[in-house]
C-alpha cells in the first residue's frame, strides 16, 4: 500500500528530526523539552532547538503557540506535548 492509497512509507525514528520552538522563562517550554528530550532519547529521533526571540519569522509565524513542536519540518503539537502521541509519530 503505497502512496496510491494516501499512505507514505514510515521512517525510521533515528531518520527524523523534532523541533523544539520556545523561548527563555517559557515553563511550558521547559516542559516541553523535558518529553521532548526523552522520547527523542527512547526512540534515537534527533532533535533540535530555536529561540524565537532570535528569529524574527518564527517570532510571527509561533508567538502565540509557544512551545511549538515540528516533527520534519511539519508542525505537530503546540503548548502541551504528549509523550505517547509523539512516540507514535516518530514510528516508535
Amino acid at each position: 500500500m503505497g502512496v496510491m492509497f494516501g499512505r507514505t512509507k514510515k521512517k525510521h525514528a533515528g531518520s527524523r528530526t523534532v523541533t523544539l520552538i520556545g523561548k527563555p522563562g517559557c515553563h511550558l517550554c521547559d516542559d516541553a523539552r523535558a518529553v521532548v528530550e526523552a522520547v527523542c532519547a527512547e526512540t534515537g529521533a534527533r532533535w533540535e532547538e530555536k529561540d524565537i526571540t532570535e528569529d524574527e519569522e518564527l517570532h510571527r509565524a509561533y508567538w502565540e503557540q509557544i512551545p511549538v513542536v515540528l516533527v520534519d519540518g511539519e508542525q505537530h503539537t503546540f503548548w502541551r506535548v504528549d509523550a505517547g502521541r509523539l512516540r507514535r509519530e516518530l514510528g516508535a
